[in-house]
């Protein structure tokens, strides 16, 4: 059977789920790049109903009008002449997983930039919040920003550094997918230039065939490694001071449920980078 993706799919819709956290204000200022420069439409959904208020967290037209591409004061109606689309919504629902999955039910959406928290040795997103059952089925690529990083849009003027991108393959899921999505990031942030390192577990024999996206600017390295999967791309990632780590995922598996206890979630809490997840479906 063929395999498919969103990795080749315009980016025409960006969820925030939000929880008014501090690691949640970097996750917008990504989700707010991604959606200015792929012109757009981004969805806020508040995930925290115990949360300060909306005024408290930081407002799209005070961070546009920071970064100096709207002046002081603008009127509301100014995003939209950026060519973008934004909007904040609050749920229905209390429970913050059941309250995602029930708005992509009902809505069209290419990416979804959250934050992950440490809590009790894990991370808030794979333990409670997901002890109620959830869909099985989610095809959008995720961003993950961990708590504490500051990921690789800045908070003062919206600039971009992305420059080293690491790219676990094996033979499952497929990984081009997550090559081109890789391509397609750094093409839309108009990161001139860097290098994509893609590295397997592995022998040889066992590498994957790829095609390498010709992005003008930007290298490829390959690499063979030996040893437990998580620790060698967690010392991988470090070694080679990765801004980001994007990896093809079993797309069969829920939003969150299929992440709980895998290997995403064990390298966003070892490393702290970044990670893009690229949901492959058979």
């Amino acid at each position: 059977m063929g395999q498919t993706t969103r990795a080749d799919v315009p980016i025409k819709a960006v969820l925030h789920p939000t929880d008014f956290s501090e690691a949640s204000t970097v996750a917008f200022h990504h989700a707010l790049k991604v959606t200015l420069l792929t012109k757009s439409k981004l969805s806020i959904l508040s995930i925290e109903s115990d949360g300060p208020e909306w005024e408290d967290f930081p407002g799209i037209r005070e961070t546009l009008e920071r970064w100096q591409l709207l002046p002081k004061g603008s009127p509301r109606s100014a995003v939209g002449r950026l060519g973008m689309d934004a909007r904040k919504i609050i749920p229905e629902y209390s429970d913050p997983v059941e309250a995602v999955l029930r708005f992509l039910k009902t809505h069209e959406v290419d990416l979804i930039v959250l934050a992950t928290h440490r809590q009790e040795g894990s991370l808030s997103w794979f333990s409670k919040s997901v002890a109620q059952p959830v869909a099985r089925r989610a095809e959008e690529m995720t961003l993950f920003l961990p708590d504490g990083s500051d990921g690789f849009v800045a908070e003062a003027d919206g600039s971009v550094s992305l420059q080293r991108i690491l790219i676990p393959i094996a033979k499952t899921p497929r990984p081009q997918p997550a090559l081109q999505a890789a391509g397609r990031l750094v093409t839309g942030l108009k990161c001139p230039e860097g290098t994509f390192t893609l590295m397997h577990v592995g022998q040889s024999a066992t590498m994957p065939r790829v095609r390498l996206p010709d992005i003008p600017g930007w290298g490829w390295n390959k690499e063979l490694r030996t040893g437990d999967i998580v620790q060698t791309i967690s010392d991988a990632a470090n070694e080679t001071k990765a801004d980001l780590v994007v990896m093809a995922t079993d797309g069969r598996s829920g939003f969150v449920e299929g992440l709980r206890g895998s290997h995403c979630e064990r390298i966003l809490r070892q490393t702290g980078v970044p990670l893009l997840t690229v949901p492959v479906i058979s």
